[in-house]
C-alpha cells in the first residue's frame, strides 16, 4: 500500500497546459529547440493526425531525461485474459446477459495481469470500435510500465483507490470518480488499498470528448472545469523494468533499463485526466415521462455518421425523481444501440436484485429489457411524490455495434445464466378493453 501526499492537479478539457517540474525547463517561444535546458530531449506525443483541424488537434510536447524511444525489442507476452477486436470467439446470443462481480485473485496480480475482457466490437486496425473489460488486481505494478496503442482508456473504479503514474504526472482516482488515459501514453498502476475492481471502456476510435448541449444551452452536464489533469512529476531512476504493451490486440514486453515516466516538463492538449461524477449536474424531467438515458451523457466518442457515437458513456447518478403521471423507471425498451452497464455502487432503479456492484449486464441491438416484474408492480402503484434517489451509480458504455462477448464472458461461473427469469413474473393483465 502506498501513502500519498495532497496532489495537485489543473483544470480544464482539452486545455492547452503547460507544467514543469523543474522551474526554466519549457522552452519559450519554440517547442524544440537545439538545445533543451538541462541537456532533457523533446519530444512530440501526437494523439491525432498532424492535419486534425485545430479543434480536435491533440499533441503534447515532452522534455525529458531519455527519449521514449530508449528500450530494447519487443517481444511476444501472454495474453492472459485480455483480448481485442476483432471480437469472433464464440458466436454472440441475442440473449440479455448479466454477471456477478468477477472475484479477486488470490495470487499476486497487477493491474495489467488482472485485465478480463468481456465483450466488444470493431476493428483496432481501422480504428472503430470499443473493448469492455473488468481489471482485478491485489498489488501495484513495480517493475513494469505500460501504453496502448490500439485505443485510450476509461477507467472506471468500483472497488479500491488507484495511483496511476504517467508521463505527465500523477492522478489519484477513487470509486464514485473516472480517469482517461490517451491512447500511447505510458503509465503505472499502483493500488492505495488492498484490493481494486473496475471497468475500463477501450476506445479504438475518436477520442471522448464532451458532448455537445443543444437546447440544453451553455450549462450542464459535465462541466470542463471540473476535469482535473496532472502537473510534472518525473521519475530519474534505473533498474532492470519491463515496458508492456498493447498492440494490434495483443500484449508485447520489452526490456527498459529506466522509469519511462521521466517527463521533466511538458506542454500541450493531450494529457491524461480524471473526473468526480457526483459534479455531474443532471437534467431531467419536471414535467412527465422518462426521457432518454442520452441526457446522461458525460463524454462520448462520435463516429462518422452524426447522433451515432462509436461509443457513450453514460451515468446514473444520484438525482430526484418528480415526474407526474409517469412510469419512472426506465420503460421496457429495445435499441438500435448497444448497452453495457455497471454498478459502482447501491442499487439500479430498474432491478429490484441481482444487479449488484462490481456485476455487469448486456443488452444488444433490439434485445427488449427494462424492470423486472417486482420493480413493474411497485412502480406501476407507487405514490408519485418527489423521491430522492440517492443510494446508486450505476452507468452505461453505449455503442453503435454489437457487443460481441468473449469465450470468457460465456463461460464463466459468473455469468448469471436464470437472469431472464426476472421478466418472466409479468402476466398479462388486459382486461379486454371492454369487450
Amino acid at each position: 500500500m502506498t501513502v500519498t501526499t495532497k496532489l495537485k492537479y489543473q483544470s480544464g478539457f482539452g486545455n492547452e497546459f503547460a507544467s514543469e517540474a523543474v522551474e526554466g525547463v519549457l522552452p519559450q517561444g519554440q517547442n524544440s529547440p537545439q538545445k533543451v535546458a538541462h541537456g532533457l530531449y523533446a519530444e512530440q506525443l501526437s494523439g491525432t493526425a498532424f492535419t486534425a483541424p485545430r479543434a480536435l488537434n491533440r499533441r503534447t510536447w515532452l522534455y525529458r531525461t531519455r527519449p521514449s524511444v530508449a528500450h530494447k525489442p519487443f517481444q511476444p507476452l501472454a495474453q492472459g485474459r485480455l483480448r481485442s477486436a476483432p471480437f469472433e470467439e464464440v458466436p454472440t446470443p441475442p440473449n440479455q446477459l448479466r454477471w456477478t462481480p468477477i472475484p479477486i485473485p488470490t495470487e499476486r496480480t497487477d493491474f495489467v495481469d488482472g485485465l478480463i475482457t468481456m465483450a466488444g466490437n470493431g476493428n483496432t486496425h481501422i480504428h472503430v470500435g470499443v473493448g469492455i473489460h473488468i481489471y482485478v488486481a491485489n498489488a501495484s505494478m513495480t517493475d513494469r510500465f505500460f501504453y496502448n496503442a490500439d485505443g485510450e482508456m476509461l477507467i472506471v473504479p468500483q472497488l479500491g483507490r488507484l495511483l496511476l503514474r504517467t508521463e505527465m504526472g500523477v492522478l489519484e482516482v477513487a470509486p464514485g470518480e473516472i480517469a482517461g488515459i490517451q491512447r500511447g501514453i505510458r503509465f503505472r498502476v499502483e493500488l492505495l488499498d488492498s484490493e481494486a475492481r473496475g471497468y475500463i471502456c477501450e476506445n479504438y476510435g475518436a477520442q471522448l470528448r464532451l458532448p455537445d448541449l443543444g437546447p440544453i444551452g451553455a450549462n450542464g452536464l459535465a462541466n470542463p472545469r471540473d476535469f482535473k489533469s496532472p502537473v510534472a512529476v518525473f521519475e530519474d531512476r534505473e533498474g532492470d523494468y519491463r515496458l508492456v504493451t498493447k498492440f494490434q490486440g495483443r500484449l508485447w514486453s520489452a526490456a527498459i533499463d529506466h522509469s519511462p515516466l521521466n517527463v521533466v516538463a511538458w506542454h500541450g492538449n493531450y494529457a491524461p485526466y480524471k473526473y468526480d461524477l457526483a459534479n455531474f449536474n443532471c437534467i431531467n424531467t419536471v414535467s412527465f415521462d422518462h426521457p432518454d438515458p442520452s441526457i446522461y451523457t458525460v463524454l462520448t466518442a462520435p463516429s462518422e455518421i452524426p447522433g451515432t457515437a462509436n461509443v457513450d458513456f453514460v451515468v446514473f447518478p444520484p438525482r430526484w425523481m418528480v415526474a407526474e403521471h409517469t412510469f419512472r423507471p426506465p420503460w421496457f425498451h429495445r435499441n438500435f444501440m448497444n448497452e453495457f452497464m455497471g454498478l459502482i455502487r447501491g442499487e439500479y432503479d430498474a432491478k429490484a436484485e441481482g444487479f449488484v456492484p462490481g456485476g455487469a449486464s448486456l443488452h444488444n441491438c433490439m434485445a427488449g429489457h427494462g424492470p423486472d416484474a417486482e420493480t413493474f408492480e411497485k412502480a406501476s402503484n407507487a405514490d408519485l411524490r418527489p423521491v430522492y434517489q440517492g443510494n446508486t451509480l450505476a452507468f452505461m458504455f453505449e455503442t453503435r455495434f454489437v457487443c460481441q462477448p468473449t469465450k470468457f464472458a460465456i463461460e464463466t461461473s459468473e455469468l448469471d445464466h436464470q437472469y431472464f427469469e426476472c421478466w418472466q413474473g409479468l402476466k398479462k393483465k388486459f382486461d379486454g378493453a371492454g369487450s
